[in-house]
């Protein structure tokens, strides 16, 4: 590979900029560049390498541009060189080449809603597996970094906090752990709509079941109600919040892992 596409990746990388890296993976007849060939595209539409300018890399960042835009992950794209060279001297090659897109620096991300101990704990757990950490508090006593080093923490209203900083997409993970339960209440009925591949709630199954019924009376789709994970975590018997963060870190790890967590969610043998 090469080194400036390699310096560039590292870059963005640790910066936790997004990046989409393109590579040649089968050429056919006379083509541009070659089988390896790499090119990187950024969200601005700047790129770093090449794989053979022309009309296939403008094709190839419109392709990288998509994958920002559609919040997917990985794409293919084929592309043949039928032009002569009085269309496009650069086209000119009669071959195929397909390249494979890949985005690069989306992490799996978490959004903790409740910064008191059990949050400030699940926080820690997140980080420490690799997830980006988000922490929102309404009250900034519990949300900064001093307190949650974990995290990015955010620390204003509730409907401020969904306007301005939060944003939702298929690897969005939901832990929702407020000082009560009206919040908790309020934080999912905010949550209708948005995209998120686990969503889970503290409180008793009596609490959790109080809450369905009122989150339907509230008109929140009955789709977002069954797809809660509540009582959020898997039943190990936590006490502390240390405890109860493992479990629900482990309940995050076998969905994303494709486990069967309904069988793990069966209660222990008392």
């Amino acid at each position: 590979m090469d080194l400036t596409i390699i310096e560039s990746l590292k870059k963005s990388l640790e910066t936790g900029e997004k990046c989409v890296l393109c590579t040649i993976i089968d050429e056919e007849g006379s083509t541009p560049r070659s089988v390896g060939s790499k090119m990187l595209v950024w969200e601005n539409g700047s790129i770093v390498g090449t794989i053979g300018g022309g009309v296939l890399e403008y094709h190839v960042i419109q392709e990288a541009l998509k994958l920002f835009r559609e919040d997917k992950t990985t794409a293919l794209y084929s592309e043949e060189f039928t032009a002569t060279e009085a269309d496009d001297p650069k086209a000119a090659c009669g071959g195929k080449t397909t390249v494979f897109l890949e985005l690069i620096g989306r992490k799996k991300e978490l959004i903790i809603f409740g910064a008191g101990h059990v949050g400030k704990a699940i926080a820690r757990v997140a980080s420490f597996l690799n997830y980006s950490v988000t922490l929102w508090d309404e009250r900034e006593e519990f949300a900064n970094p001093d307190n949650v080093p974990w995290a990015q923490t955010i620390a204003c209203p509730l409907d401020e906090a969904f306007e301005r900083y939060l944003s939702f997409h298929k690897l969005t993970h939901v832990v929702v752990v407020t000082r009560g339960h009206s919040l908790d209440t309020e934080v999912v009925r905010k949550l209708d709509g948005k995209t998120a591949c686990y969503i889970g709630v503290i409180g008793s199954k009596r609490k959790i079941a109080v809450m369905k019924e009122n989150l339907l009376k509230m008109g929140v789709s009955k789709e977002l109600v069954d797809r809660l994970y509540a009582p959020i975590g898997l039943p190990i018997k936590a006490e502390t919040p240390e405890e109860i963060a493992i479990s629900v870190m482990a309940e995050i790890i076998a969905v994303d892992n494709g486990a069967n967590v309904k069988g793990l969610r069966q209660p222990l043998d008392v």
